[in-house]
């Protein structure tokens, strides 16, 4: 199962080649943020989805998805694991 989790961007890691360093549940990864329609900023939250963030959405949203992610049990953990183990470079 794949799914979309909450992360927060870190830093802006390549502003040209679209790439930023995201925090999801403590795990950091750089991902692409070429598929939104505006860069994020430090401290955005962006839905990540195969080392891809798919769209901007609130804290709340964030918090709120996150929580409920994290019900999944195994399968939040395989996509935490499959996030810690990838690289988009």
């Amino acid at each position: 199962m794949c799914l979309g989790i909450p992360g927060r961007i870190v830093e802006i890691t390549d502003a040209e080649n679209g790439l930023a360093k995201v925090d999801v549940s403590g795990v950091q990864r750089v991902i692409s943020v070429r598929l939104l329609e505006q860069p994020p900023e430090p401290d955005d939250w962006v839905l990540v989805h195969v080392g891809f963030a798919m769209a901007k959405i609130d804290e709340t949203e964030a918090l709120l998805t996150l929580a409920a992610v994290q019900k999944l049990g195994e399968a939040y953990d395989s996509e935490l694991e499959g996030l810690d183990s990838s690289s988009i470079i």
